[in-house]
């Protein structure tokens, strides 16, 4: 493949695709027949892959580099067809996207919001991506979901868990299958209060950006809600790689919680730190000390190794889930790559599945039809149960789990297990919540 400052090219061999199904009625909107931007005039289509290659959140980027390599194969009628076999929507044949053989080019986010924008631009003003997908990071996500607005493309969020991205800079032309902060509190709080009781102090260590803001707010409002009084909220670089001078003053503070609302590397570090201070022996107020992980991948689980046992937190999905769209993606992940894919993987190629798909059941590439197609949609068997892309805020509403670090782990990819699985209902919130206030959704840009 052919390399450039900010992306690379890829193709994947197709073979026959033998999915039952039939097509979805199109949608017929007047945007259809309009015209937009980098609409596909030849036989291909591209998408483009914005993932961390490089920085604190990598070990996600490179699963979702792959989640979205297995997509683009399966889209073209390779592979086993994943989730299209499962998938409750039958648009998508295994012939491209709309009959377009789906190419795609890369770029490297660095978790760095400047330099997702610019390969971000890269890809749609040089490689003609009509469609930008990825990204581990918030302040990513919402930066990319901005340049998308303007530029007239679709934006399919990666992983990105801030309320933001849904909340006060939510885009017309931005859409996130992810979980997010809010959900996360709802789903935590109540298994905490059982497993630790309604009397505790807790002590937050939060990254210092808008993830890290809304998750620390998410989680503070909902474990105050049930009793638990917050002694101290400290905000942390999201370049800090040694957490020592921040863990110290924690000993001091009465607390006897610690919630470290950090991701990737950032959290496997600010967690060893912690471990390594002997916070996981002390007992204060007469009680054992506990360290909260509110948002977890098995990828951080397995950075921290040991560290991890007995510790709670959320995640957006799990590979030992045992429902058919779950073990058909891990069977297809496994089989191309040795080893269970991620809650970042999950998420990324399900995100590219329903942007086909919704391409396919509009009839048409125009970002506009494809949002229409996208907005109050409803599916299932994508890995997550029944699932709703609301249509107010472009948030998909699903079951939430709550995990914890496993205890005795039998191998190095059984590290977590799923402590609840949260039934939607009790994460869904209102559009106007406070957590989620200010911003206009606006109407869809085409670019053209």
């Amino acid at each position: 493949m052919s390399t450039s400052n900010f992306t690379r090219r890829g193709v994947l061999k197709t073979s026959a695709y033998l999915g039952a199904g039939v097509a979805m009625p199109t949608i017929f909107t007047a945007s259809s027949a309009a015209a937009y931007m980098n609409e596909p005039k030849g036989s291909t289509v591209t998408l483009g892959f914005n993932v961390p290659q490089s920085g604190p959140y990598a070990d996600e980027g490179a699963d979702e580099l792959r989640a979205y390599e297995l997509a683009v194969e399966h889209l073209n009628g390779g592979g086993d067809g994943g989730l299209l076999n499962t998938f409750s929507s039958k648009a998508l044949k295994g012939n491209g996207i709309l009959g377009k053989k789906v190419e795609y080019v890369t770029g490297d986010t660095q978790t760095k919001s400047d330099a997702a924008r610019a390969s971000a631009k890269s890809m749609i003003e040089k490689d003609g991506a009509v469609m930008i997908t990825g990204g581990s990071s918030s302040g990513v996500a919402v930066a990319v979901q901005a340049l998308c607005q303007e530029a007239g493309v679709i934006f399919m969020a990666g992983l990105t868990h801030s309320n933001d991205t849904t909340g006060k800079d939510k885009k017309a032309n931005g859409f996130r299958h992810f979980f997010n902060s809010y959900m996360s509190g709802a789903a935590l709080a109540p298994v905490l209060q059982k497993m630790y009781g309604s009397d505790r102090k807790a002590y937050h260590l939060t990254a210092d950006y808008n993830w890290g803001y809304t998750t620390e707010e998410a989680v503070k409002s909902s474990t105050e809600a049930m009793g638990w009084e917050t002694v101290n909220t400290v905000k942390t670089p999201l370049t800090q790689t040694d957490f020592s001078s921040y863990i110290a003053p924690v000993l001091q503070s009465g607390a006897d919680v610690l919630v470290l609302n950090h991701y990737g590397g950032n959290m496997v570090n600010s967690l060893t730190n912690a471990v390594q201070f002997g916070l996981r022996d002390k007992q204060v107020n007469g009680k054992n000390f506990e360290i909260v992980v509110p948002l977890y991948s098995r990828l951080m689980a397995k950075g921290a190794g040991a560290n991890v046992k007995g510790i709670f937190g959320s995640t957006n999905w799990h590979w030992s889930l045992t429902d058919e769209g779950s073990k058909a993606f891990v069977k297809s992940f496994g089989e191309k790559y040795g080893f269970p894919p991620s809650q970042a993987a999950h998420t990324c190629y399900v995100q590219a599945l329903l942007y086909a798909d919704a391409c396919e059941r509009a009839g048409t590439f125009n970002p506009c039809g494809v949002g229409e197609a996208l907005e109050g949609f409803e599916f299932d068997g994508m890995g997550n149960g029944k699932t709703l892309y609301r249509a107010e805020d472009h948030q998909c509403f699903k079951d939430v789990l709550v995990v914890k670090g496993k205890e005795n782990p039998t191998s190095e990819f059984d590290l977590l297990e799923i402590v609840e699985v949260t039934p939607v209902e009790q994460v869904t919130y209102a559009p106007d919540h406070p957590q989620f206030a200010g911003g206009e959704l606006g109407t869809c840009n085409a670019g053209a």
